[in-house]
């Protein structure tokens, strides 16, 4: 892979594409939904939006606009429970370990790319000992506009002193489609994530964006 396509940096996203963080979220919502005598809900309705972040999640599982007295509650709530729960039940996708021990039998620096803030991203990876050598985390909190912005991915590529074109950047959500484009690097659908859509990155699909179903495929690319 390193010959073909020149590759010295992979990024990933983290939640959906790195770590399947569902069951720590899918617990916690449903943690505080009941505290507030309100109906738990499955994984099959929670998976399409964590990664749209905490705020989306508050609107359609408690049924409350942000202007509601009481969403900022909810919010908070639900964030105080994720943070105790955040490294019970995530795992590495299915051919994530073989993926990690790849890119280190061929030397391949990796780092992870996430609107996941710092304070949840870095204790889920610590957790992971197959991670341990991960070289960059670029959060919401180290960046002026978060993806789909480039900002983020352009950072991690600075920090690690590796050109946008020798990157590779996986993500399961439109946004960090997106992101990988306007950084410039070379970009992977993650179809097994949590949110992304082919008909969503039809359009996008120029020549450097690659979908792959099971992560395993990214490996012969």
């Amino acid at each position: 892979m390193q010959e073909n396509h020149k590759t010295k940096l992979v990024l990933f996203d983290l939640d959906g594409t790195l770590i399947d963080t569902a069951p720590d979220f899918l617990v916690s919502l449903n943690n505080v939904l009941k505290n507030h005598d309100k109906s738990c809900v499955s994984m099959d309705e929670v998976r399409p939006h964590i990664s749209e972040g905490t705020s989306k999640l508050i609107k359609l599982f408690f049924k409350v606009g942000e202007s509601d007295k009481n969403f900022n509650l909810y919010k908070n709530q639900f964030l105080s429970e994720y943070e105790s729960n955040l490294k019970k039940n995530s795992c590495l996708f299915e051919g994530m370990t073989d993926l990690i021990k790849f890119l280190d039998k061929k030397s391949i620096k990796y780092g992870v790319v996430t609107n996941k803030h710092y304070k949840y991203a870095q204790p889920i990876i610590d957790s992971f000992l197959e991670l341990e050598n991960i070289q960059v985390l670029i959060c919401p909190d180290h960046v002026k506009i978060s993806k789909p912005d480039p900002e983020g991915i352009l950072l991690a590529c600075k920090k690690m002193n590796i050109k946008p074109e020798n990157t590779i950047y996986l993500g399961d959500h439109i946004n960090d489609i997106r992101a990988g484009i306007g950084a410039g690097t070379k970009t992977i659908a993650c179809l097994y994530g949590y949110s992304i859509n082919k008909n969503e990155i039809a359009y996008m699909d120029c020549g450097h964006v690659k979908k792959v179903g099971d992560i395993r495929s990214f490996i012969v690319l």
